[in-house]
């Protein structure tokens, strides 16, 4: 790919060409795209994050696809600074091995393993791990801390070359990954390669279904192309001799699923909860572009009501500043219009710190500035985190500070 945004002309799982616009959602620059003081007068370009619907098997997906290298030349997320995701990896490790039963010292390859920390807890466990992540430095720093990996992307000829080297594969994982693949066939065709007979391949991802009924609007950005629910999933799998056998809800990044699949023909036998799941999908509308239209409007009202309280508090001579400043945090500034409504955003990454938002350049500032600029109110961007946030901060509330959380309605506490 060439070009820096390239619109998709057919669907990303099935292939077919009947995509219709469901979901239109405001164009921002590339959400991790942070800038330092230097930057802050060069415009950001800005791309489109519109949401199209597979009329064949009902994959929702961004219409348009940013070159990759845009997006991840200079990535700065690492898996260890997610509260509570060191530990639950370790508890996922764990019942993966309880379920798949391999033996001591099998392989396991995750894609897009970044810092390893969930490859070290299967490590813990005894088994040999292999990582595979296009974030060079990342990936670096990984096989320094004892987690061998290599950098670059997984794709079906370095399946060939891993085989050869490092043999089959017992568990292959794949964690808030397979959204940001554009080429999903070549993926699993190296993914099906590198799996022993008997192995699984289990993946996590945002489940669809609660980022509309739980409005996890902020999950909605460049590099996640592929929104998945688990209809489509089970239809491309078996496309590919491939059987999706279960489907786990979880609560990770405030609801995602854990699917576990094997080879066509496997040992294991397919659990109710893929047939249920896509019962439950086609009752709540997932595939009807309907629900979608109501879900605008509803958004559409957080920001109206937004917008009037912090317009209010401006009126009354209050200050807001922001809190959280993730890749999806750039999501919510654009689609609720927040630029010159934040004296600043909050964080607790270091990376972060110091840096100034993609687009709106809103100063990101180390936590400790919601008790130096004594702002009257923060809006908790990251508001899915909102409980530990503010149990964090309490010495905040307790100086007369209060909390706005936007969604999913607003809140002041």
């Amino acid at each position: 790919m060439t070009n820096p945004c390239v619109k998709r002309a057919t669907c990303r799982l099935c292939g077919e060409s009947e995509l219709e616009l469901v979901l239109p959602v405001v164009a921002t620059p590339p959400g991790d795209h942070y800038v330092s003081a230097a930057e802050v007068n060069v415009p950001q370009e800005t791309y489109s994050h519109d949401i199209v619907l597979c009329k064949r098997c009902g994959l929702s997906q961004l219409a348009y696809t940013v070159n990759p290298e845009i997006l991840y030349r200079y990535y700065s997320y690492t898996s260890s600074i997610s509260l509570g995701l060191v530990d639950h990896f370790r508890i996922y490790a764990r019942e993966v091995l309880a379920r798949v039963k391999p033996p001591k010292g099998a392989l396991v390859l995750d894609i897009g393993s970044n810092d390893g920390s969930l490859l070290r807890a299967f490590q813990a466990e005894g088994m040999t791990v292999l990582g595979v992540d296009p974030a060079t430095e990342i990936a670096q720093a990984a096989t320094r801390s004892g987690v061998e990996t290599r950098a670059g992307y997984f794709t079906k000829e370095l399946a060939f070359k891993l085989k050869a080297e490092r043999g089959a594969a017992a568990i292959v994982t794949a964690n808030n990954v397979t959204a940001n693949v554009d080429n999903l066939g070549d993926l699993m065709e190296g993914i099906r390669h590198m799996l022993a007979p008997d192995g699984v391949f289990v993946f996590e991802t945002s489940y669809w279904l609660d980022v509309i009924e739980k409005s996890l609007i902020e999950t909605v950005f460049h590099e996640h192309l592929s929104y998945f629910s688990v209809k489509p999933l089970e239809i491309f799998f078996r496309r590919l001799g491939m059987e999706l056998i279960d489907v786990q809800r979880v609560e990770t990044k405030g609801g995602s699923i854990r699917g576990t699949v094997q080879l066509a023909g496997g040992p294991r036998t397919a659990s109710p909860s893929v047939k249920d799941l896509i019962a439950l999908e086609t009752q709540a509308g997932l595939y009807r572009p309907e629900t979608y239209t109501a879900y605008a409007a509803r958004l559409d009202g957080v920001k109206n009501d937004l917008q009037k309280l912090l317009g209010d508090l401006k009126a009354q001579g209050k200050t807001v500043a922001g809190y959280g400043a993730s890749v999806g945090v750039t999501t919510l500034l654009y689609l609720f219009d927040l630029a010159g409504k934040l004296t600043f955003i909050a964080d607790d990454n270091p990376v972060k710190q110091n840096t100034f938002s993609p687009g709106h350049h809103i100063p990101v500032l180390p936590s400790a500035a919601i008790y130096e600029k004594k702002p009257d109110y923060v809006l908790i961007l990251a508001w899915a985190y909102s409980q530990p946030i503010m149990k964090k901060h309490q010495a905040f509330a307790d100086g007369g500070g209060h909390f706005i959380i936007p969604l999913p309605k607003v809140t002041v506490i």
